[in-house]
């Protein structure tokens, strides 16, 4: 599959590609071009001259023109679900979810893009202003590099592209190497759509090398970027050196709290939810599992036999609830740090092994809240580790000793204990009585300390990818 710069499906200038590997199969799909830095200046020049003619297209006829796509997605839905699910390796079903929010979330930011008012200061407000009019307008950033991980590209393209297009920017993409081919696939239907050229790009290749090229690049005027806390720093560091906003949505620890007057049964359902999805790969995962001691055999036991009823299998399989992780190399890193778990204290009872890129759904008791992953080390995989806590207090202070705060929940029956518990927790959101694993397309999504810095969602994007412009009537009164 090609890359696509002002319009047109390119390669690589100096033919250099990167094959794109089934993870549960071993297989190459495809190959995808290896852009060099001069390619990546290419996109960004081509991207300044479209969004010149993009940003003077009226904005009903953006919204038009990305409803178009919408209704290619829907005439291609199962051919991009397909491909979804072999480059990434989850199930052929939360492939196909992924696809369906596609047409949820564009249809979201459409609405709301056609009501981005501004506002009036009337004249009078303040001393010596009695004869002027102030008004505000929002006007697009520029040129937005949209870097998009693994885990969830299609659900983090809705969030990126749909906005920065819609207020009239250009959108430069830069998939995750290991499944760029879906989003290729996307920007394809996009110029298909009518987008101009230069408006929608997409490049590929190594992030440590296109991503930075791109986010480097001064030609770039804000970046929204997904991914690791330590790869967001460097975007940051990237971004800072030519003034770019920038949007950092980061990595995880998300603490699971069960009080001891908790819907038990509700809260192992959950556990799968919030932590089966994709195979433990979502950064809003639910990954550390504060679990009162009167319930911990209750809820540890519950939830072993309901794990047992989960079935892996080929992710392309109709039939299978587990896929695999992105590459063995993540299975790997999984593998690891279960080991180091266990080295410090915890207990695994389920699991605990690897095949390949597929590791085993994998349940440790008895961890100590002084453990790497009490804290700060992220298990990006179908790990759940359980730690026991005795005081409401107690658990909020292992919650918040994390240098992460992405997201939160806990499991109550008392309004008031879940209030509190929100209140305290030093995290983005709060989920009361369900896993930190939910995230809508309208409600703001972002995370405090290592998590991030700004939010995403129809309410808060065009935030993020606009300016406010002030016009002033000087002495119109």
């Amino acid at each position: 599959m090609k890359m696509i710069i002002g319009g047109e499906a390119v390669d690589a200038s100096d033919g250099t590609a990167i094959p794109v590997v089934n993870p549960a199969t071993g297989k190459i799909i495809d190959t995808i071009p290896s852009a060099t830095e001069g390619d990546v200046h290419i996109a960004v020049e081509k991207a300044k001259q479209g969004q010149k003619i993009w940003a003077r297209v009226p904005a009903h006829e953006r919204g038009d023109i990305l409803l178009r796509f919408v209704a290619l997605v829907e005439e291609n839905r199962e051919k991009l679900a397909r491909m979804l699910s072999d480059e990434t390796g989850k199930t052929i079903t939360e492939a196909r979810a992924e696809i369906a929010n596609i047409p949820i979330s564009f249809r979201s930011f459409v609405e709301k893009a056609k009501h981005l008012y501004g506002e009036v200061i009337p004249n009078g407000l303040e001393k010596n202003q009695e004869r002027h009019v102030l008004l505000t307008v929002r006007e697009p950033v520029g040129v937005v590099a949209c870097v998009i991980p693994f885990n969830f590209p299609c659900d983090l393209f809705d969030q990126k592209v749909a906005p920065a297009l819609l207020a009239g920017n250009a959108a430069i993409v830069k998939p995750s190497t290991d499944n760029p081919l879906t989003l290729c696939m996307l920007v394809e239907l996009l110029v298909k759509a009518g987008v101009p050229g230069g408006a929608i790009q997409i490049l590929t290749g190594r992030g440590f090398l296109v991503g930075n090229w791109l986010c480097r690049h001064p030609g770039v005027h804000a970046i929204t970027f997904t991914g690791s806390t330590e790869v967001g720093i460097e975007t940051y560091k990237n971004a800072a050196g030519h003034l770019a906003h920038a949007a950092l949505e980061l990595g995880g620890n998300d603490a699971f709290i069960v009080w001891k007057d908790a819907d038990l049964a509700l809260a192992v359902e959950e556990t799968i939810w919030g932590r089966m999805y994709n195979t433990g790969q979502v950064c809003c995962a639910s990954k550390r599992f504060l679990i009162h001691s009167s319930l911990k055999e209750a809820y540890t036991k519950r939830l072993v036999e309901r794990i047992k009823k989960i079935r892996p299998g080929d992710p392309a399989d109709d039939t299978a609830q587990l896929g695999c992780l992105i590459n063995e190399k993540a299975a790997m890193d999984v593998e690891r740090q279960v080991k180091l778990t266990v080295s410090q204290g915890g207990r695994i009872i389920l699991g605990g092994k690897r095949s390949g890129a597929f590791y085993e759904p994998t349940v440790i008791t008895d961890v100590p809240k002084t453990a790497d992953v009490a804290r700060d080390m992220e298990i990006f995989g179908p790990v759940v580790p359980i730690i026991s806590f005795d005081t409401l207090e107690e658990a909020v202070e292992i919650a918040n000793a994390s240098r992460f705060g992405l997201c939160g929940c806990i499991f109550t029956a008392d309004i008031k204990t879940a209030w509190k518990t929100a209140a305290q927790l030093e995290c983005g959101g709060v989920i009361i009585n369900g896993a930190s694993f939910f995230r809508s397309f309208e409600m703001p999504f972002g995370g405090y300390k290592y998590s991030g810095i700004g939010t995403e969602g129809v309410m808060s994007s065009f935030d993020e990818v606009t300016r406010t412009k002030t016009i002033v009537l000087k002495n119109i009164v």
